[in-house]
This record gives C-alpha cells, sequence and structure tokens, in this order.
C-alpha cells in the first residue's frame, strides 16, 4: 500500500487539507487518518470512495494501478 500512502498523501497536499481536515471530511478521529498516510491502516472501502471523490481521481488511481 505504499503507492497508496504516497498518493493520498500527495493529494491532501496538493489540496491544502491537513490531517485534521481530512478526519473531518472522512468523519473519523484525526489519529485514524494518520494511520493511513504512514501505512499501518487501510481505509476502508466507503472512505476509499470518499477520498477518491474528494479529490476527482479514480480508485485505480489511488491503489496505484493506474497512473491517471
Amino acid at each position: 500500500m505504499k503507492i497508496f500512502q504516497d498518493r493520498l498523501l500527495e493529494q491532501r497536499k496538493l489540496y491544502g487539507y491537513t490531517q485534521r481536515d481530512m478526519a473531518k471530511l472522512l468523519n473519523i478521529t484525526q489519529p485514524s487518518y494518520i494511520r493511513y498516510e504512514n501505512g499501518t491502516s487501510e481505509p476502508s472501502q466507503e472512505n476509499l470512495i470518499k477520498i477518491a471523490d474528494l479529490f476527482d481521481v479514480s480508485l485505480d488511481y489511488l491503489l496505484g494501478r493506474t497512473n491517471l
């Protein structure tokens, strides 16, 4: 999931969100979100979809299956 972590961080910074902002947008705690970025936890399918929609990217992009 290293690609996911990298792309999540890249997109968050591109959009100017803090980790706290992301946690609020996903309706999770900030420590839970931080675990997504450091790779110790994976988001639920529901949160993966929310993240993809938030950043207007595909799930395939977030998961490293495409570069688009």
